[in-house]
Order: structure tokens, then sequence, then C-alpha cells
């Protein structure tokens, strides 16, 4: 399988905040921000490994800005790193300023998916060839990341997480 690079699983999702999405502040509901991030996210991680992909974990939601009722959102979702069948998706959450056109970052998050076939099997994926600094910087961070995990839940010896270690001993 040939590697793949995080801009060729690029999955950009632009629309408004309307009346039946906000909360009584006249904010986008928390819930539809994670629908619409869940939605760009597994459309990145199926252009990337070409599969159905499955949801596997939500590892990481900022609600950093609230976007009032009205805004242009857009939700961009890309593959930061693959594993043997499932992938890190990084998500970048931006609000337009309707008059100035200005993009203020407003939340990130970091969902995982799983490629299966189509008796639901994990499926191997490609390999993630990153080009920039940020790409190859959000890649490093999701072995971090991934070790950390299974280092919690039990499934790593915290001596085998060799790139978590690294992070405290020097």
């Amino acid at each position: 399988m040939e590697a793949r690079t995080p801009s060729e699983s690029l999955a950009i999702l632009t629309d408004f905040v309307l009346t039946g999405e906000t909360n009584s502040l006249n904010n986008l509901f928390g819930g539809e921000l994670l629908a619409r991030m869940d939605r760009a996210a597994g459309i990145a991680a199926g252009r990337h490994s070409r599969r159905v992909v499955v949801t596997a974990s939500v590892n990481h939601v900022a609600f950093n800005k609230a976007i009032p009722l009205g805004s242009v959102v857009t939700v961009e979702a890309k593959v930061s790193r693959a594993f043997t069948s499932s992938m890190e998706v990084y998500i970048d959450v931006w609000v337009e300023d309707r008059q100035s056109g200005e993009k203020t970052k407003a939340n990130e998050a970091i969902y995982t998916f799983v490629a299966v076939n189509e008796s639901g099997t994990p499926v191997a994926v490609p390999s993630i060839n990153p080009q920039t600094t940020l790409e190859k910087q959000r890649y490093d961070a999701a072995l971090r990341r991934k070790q950390l995990s299974l280092v919690l839940a039990g499934k790593m010896k915290p001596d085998d997480a060799t790139e978590l270690k690294a992070l405290f001993v020097s």
C-alpha cells in the first residue's frame, strides 16, 4: 500500500448556524458541532483508507469559543496518522466573520476511525507521509497520544511506551 499525504484526506464542511441548532444563549449546541466534526472526520478517514470507516473514539474535544447563531462555520478534517487499521483524524473548526471574512479558530478535536471490510472486520490502511511542519507535529504527537491511551487502558506497559516516556526521561 502506498503512503498518502494528509492533504489527500482533507475534508471541509461549511455551513451556517441555524436557529434549531442553538441553545438558550443562541450559540451552536456542542452536540451539533460534534456531529459535524464526526461527519468531516469520517469523510477524511474514508478518503485516506478508501474503505468504510467507523468512529472508534473521540479522543479530545476543545470547545474554546462559542459559535453564535448565524455564524459561518467551517470544519476541516485531515488524517494526522495511520496505524494498522486505525487513523487519527485532527479537526479544526473555524468561524468566519460575515462582514470582514476573517476566520478565527473556535474549536478543535481529535477522533479515531477504523477502516473495516463488508463484514465489519478491521482492515489495513495506508501509512501517512506528512508534508508540512504542522502535519509533522501532529503526526509525531499522534503516536504519543496512542501510547498514552494504551497505557491508561492497561493494554501497554508504561516501559514499552517509548515515545511517551521520552517526554519525561532525558
